[in-house]
């Protein structure tokens, strides 16, 4: 692989912001972390970086010094704010410098309320996080929720007030079977189209290669790439959620035949895990034959470095615009482009999450914090404030899709960052095909670990695709059975 030029005085760093997260983009589902690991060309850009990781690791350390220790909801004292904690799943770095602005911005203005932001641990499983929170007692007053349903079911989350859902668009937010609202998005939401390929422009400009039209020009793509001694794609594993990225497209042609959701379907005896063999022999033959070593225990974060580095020519990406700033950030020289692997017939076939459901997520306030009656007011004062058109604009700066509120046309939308250009265009590309996947029951999440971490194992060839589809099914019947 031919490298760009780079200056002789190359100094490497690495600054780690990493962890869990499912960041929802405009009509995108975006679900990543990064590593800051760049090439360096001078001091004064090293600065920065080191200056950019100490100011993201002390925010939430200066916030809970200006918010009582305690964490008490109560107001009484003369002048006194009350203080809640926001939870938010850590992610790549611009939605930590996202959330990070908002909050300042929110205690900035408020007489009333001090947001002390808790972000959850770095590289922590998401849903084990919560269910030891939960076994604590220990619930923020406002979270960035995921397993909504199982939470809903058990009493945990308190319905968002009409002051709050008002400020949305109609097409944001949905009232579940009892009529309330759960769930308010934290970003643009509506689907993964985030769920792309990342690539490096110069490369393919220098050797004459093209975005693929279908899923047979894209495994020719990286036939050529690797008939160039290079590594056509950097994938991640080690997070067994981050093969999503790889799978989910292959499979989309099989997801999207189902009207009511194959998921739905398996479980009504209409379709089987069979129908999955394709996109996993896929998925296989990928791993197999064009990732870059290292893959099964490279974190997603990890692999804008790999990028940008020329260690590979493509990466799988769920962060849309969020990875496309990442890479700006590490390298501003950098030309980035994206694509979403097309089907057979050329067909990009794109996820629209429902709004209700299992695998929604967004912001949600807790029973616990509904029970006292300052940090419920607090919270309500937090979410109005998040979808104003002030705040909106300040998230669209900051490099996030903001949600679509009320006045989402007023909206003023950052085309700055290097590809953003490629991003939106995938809104209009005549070839995507929307769809939807819901899942009518509350344990979904429950299996759809167990069928990532089985697809890990088949990837490494700990076992066959024969063994996987015979065990996923047995564990998705058992699963059905046992929610009865």
């Amino acid at each position: 692989m031919r490298r760009r030029a780079r200056p002789d005085n190359v100094i490497r760093t690495r600054s780690v912001v990493s962890g869990p997260t499912a960041i929802r983009m405009l009509k995108g589902d975006d679900m990543t972390g990064k590593v800051i690991t760049g090439l360096v060309t001078d001091r004064k850009r090293l600065t920065r970086l080191v200056a950019l990781g100490a100011a993201i690791g002390l925010g939430a350390t200066a916030l809970a010094g200006c918010a009582p220790q305690d964490g008490s909801g109560d107001s009484g004292g003369s002048g006194e704010r009350t203080s809640i904690r926001v939870m938010y799943a850590t992610g790549d770095e611009t939605w930590n410098n996202t959330v990070d602005a908002v909050v300042d911005a929110f205690n900035a203005q408020s007489d009333s309320t001090v947001v002390q932001l808790d972000p959850m641990p770095p590289g922590a499983d998401y849903a084990t996080t919560v269910r030891t929170m939960d076994a604590t007692g220990n619930w923020p007053a406002v979270i960035d929720m995921r397993d909504t349903a199982t939470y809903i079911n058990a009493g945990k989350l308190a319905p968002i007030p009409e002051e709050v859902t008002d400020l949305l668009a109609a097409d944001a937010f949905a009232p579940t079977e009892d009529g309330n609202v759960y769930i308010s998005p934290t970003t643009g939401m509506m689907g993964e189209i985030g769920f792309n390929i990342v690539y490096n422009k110069d490369y393919f400009e220098e050797h004459a290669l093209e975005e693929p039209a279908t899923y047979d020009e894209f495994i020719k793509l990286m036939d050529d790439i690797k008939a160039n001694g290079d590594a056509p794609l950097a994938i991640a594993a080690a997070q067994p959620g981050s093969t999503d990225l790889l799978f989910k497209p292959l499979a989309g042609p099989i997801n999207a035949s189902y009207e009511d959701g194959f998921w739905n379907a398996v479980a009504s005896g209409e379709a089987t895990m069979e129908e999955l063999r394709e996109p996993l022999e896929r998925t296989k033959h990928i791993t197999d034959n064009y990732a870059l070593e290292g893959w099964a225990s490279t974190d997603d974060p990890q692999l804008t470095t790999l990028l940008v580095n020329d260690q590979a020519v493509m990466i799988t990406s769920a962060s849309g615009l969020g990875r496309l700033r990442d890479i700006n950030t590490v390298d501003p020289e950098f030309n980035a482009g994206m694509f979403i692997i097309p089907a057979d017939d050329g067909t990009v076939h794109v996820l629209r999450n429902p709004l209700t459901g299992d695998t929604d997520s967004g912001w949600a306030i807790s029973e616990q914090a509904h029970q006292d009656e300052a940090q419920y007011a607090a919270a309500i004062e937090f979410l109005e404030f998040y979808y104003s058109l002030d705040t909106a604009n300040l998230i669209e700066k900051s490099g996030t899709i903001a949600p679509n509120i009320s006045e989402v046309d007023k909206i003023t939308r950052n085309t700055s960052i290097p590809g953003a250009k490629d991003y939106f265009a995938l809104l209009e590309n005549p070839k995507l095909e929307w769809y939807e996947n819901p899942t009518n029951w509350s344990t979904f999440s429950t299996f759809n670990s167990f069928f990532r971490q089985s697809r890990v194992e088949m990837m490494t060839g700990q076992t066959t695709i024969d063994e996987l589809i015979v065990k996923i099914q047995e564990n998705f019947d058992s699963v059905i059975e046992d929610e009865g």
